[in-house]
């Protein structure tokens, strides 16, 4: 292999960090000249602007020095023409018509929608944790921000306010944090703008949108936050994603978990089904040893009992209050990276492993097959 050769397979190597995908896959890599021990390198990013340019370009160049006899590597970045874009978006898409839904019945993606009977039971926190200890797990992972009222994915997440989704043509690939591809209606929001006099209509379309324009690619697990309680999303989504699995937050507070249990049974009348339920903030532990059932105790258990009429539900976590787990939240550090020997982050990460290990049943599915 010449020295140009070798040049150009390490830098065709460099991951996109919004496509995850290397850029030789993605025809991003033009020209490649070395002269003595002097790399010139040249390559085309998706858009003007493209905010992950700087770091593509400084990985690109270390690549490129990476290289035996390379001392020098310069880099030129330029623009895909359009025809480049559309062959790219047409590729990423691999012969998926355009705004087509991808997460249907015969994916092979795992569709987990995150539920609860009430607010403030904890559930965004949850899920936001819960895929990055997916993510932490190896796995590709997505996360749909459905709560479009009360949003709080992208501030649980640590996403800067006024992060937007990358726009290539009518594709729009999500921010990702901590290894979560992450979408949210708050990231189109000026900073402290709320969405006001939503009806379902307007919501419906939201979430389809969220569905079918956002380009996750191939991921193994989907998670969506609920908003909390049974109201148009929920029934929106029920009537997009009727096969996809649902996962019920509750408190030990017996208030809270009668609430929930009406989300589960809701989400089981749409061909849902009810995997589990989450207890969260159960007793909290004092260095002492003692523990203190500030919300009472038997929640989950409960809402787990009374969604196992027709199938047995278990209760999959018992996620104890934690300080931790608020601190993260506010900080943007979710606490299963910040401080993964939390009894809380434990809880989690036992309960990714579960989930993770289960997987998804295949019978009575079609699955896409390839010939030659």
């Amino acid at each position: 292999m010449t020295t140009q050769d070798a040049v150009r397979q390490a830098v065709a190597a460099v991951t996109d960090p919004e496509l995850r995908r290397p850029i030789g896959d993605l025809d991003m890599v033009r020209d490649i000249v070395v002269d003595g021990s002097t790399a010139r390198v040249s390559i085309v990013l998706t858009i003007v602007g493209c905010p992950a340019a700087a770091r593509i370009e400084s990985d690109v160049r270390a690549a490129a020095a990476s290289v035996p006899g390379i001392e020098e590597a310069v880099v030129e970045v330029g623009v895909m023409t359009p025809g480049e874009r559309k062959a790219l978006t047409e590729k990423l898409r691999d012969g998926r018509p355009a705004r087509q839904m991808p997460f249907g019945p015969d994916s092979l993606t795992r569709v987990i929608l995150v539920s609860s009977g009430k607010g403030g039971v904890g559930k965004s926190t949850m899920t936001a944790n819960l895929a990055v200890a997916l993510a932490e797990q190896g796995l590709s992972v997505g996360l749909v921000d459905a709560d479009v009222h009360g949003f709080s994915i992208p501030g649980l997440l640590g996403i800067p306010a006024g992060t937007q989704p990358t726009r290539i043509d009518d594709l729009m690939l999500p921010p990702v944090a901590y290894g979560v591809k992450t979408i949210s209606i708050g990231m189109f929001l000026r900073d402290g703008e709320a969405v006001v006099a939503w009806r379902g209509p307007m919501l419906h379309r939201t979430v389809q949108q969220f569905l079918t324009d956002v380009f996750f690619g191939d991921l193994d697990i989907l998670l969506i936050d609920m908003p909390p309680g049974t109201g148009d999303i929920a029934i929106s989504i029920g009537q997009i994603l009727p096969h996809a699995e649902v996962l019920v937050v509750t408190t030990p507070q017996a208030a809270a978990a009668e609430v929930a249990i009406r989300s589960g049974l809701v989400a089981r009348q749409t061909g849902q089904k009810v995997i589990g339920v989450v207890e969260n903030m159960a007793a909290l532990t004092l260095p002492d040893g003692t523990s203190i059932d500030l919300f009472g105790s038997g929640g989950g258990a409960a809402v787990a009992e009374a969604l196992s009429a027709d199938a047995p539900v278990e209760l999959l976590a018992s996620i104890p209050l934690s300080p931790a787990l608020r601190t993260g939240g506010d900080s943007g550090v979710p606490v299963v990276i910040g401080e993964p020997s939390d009894a809380a982050a434990a809880a989690i990460h036992d309960l990714a492993r579960t989930l993770s290990g289960r997987g998804r049943g295949l019978a009575g599915r079609s699955l896409p097959m390839r010939v030659g």
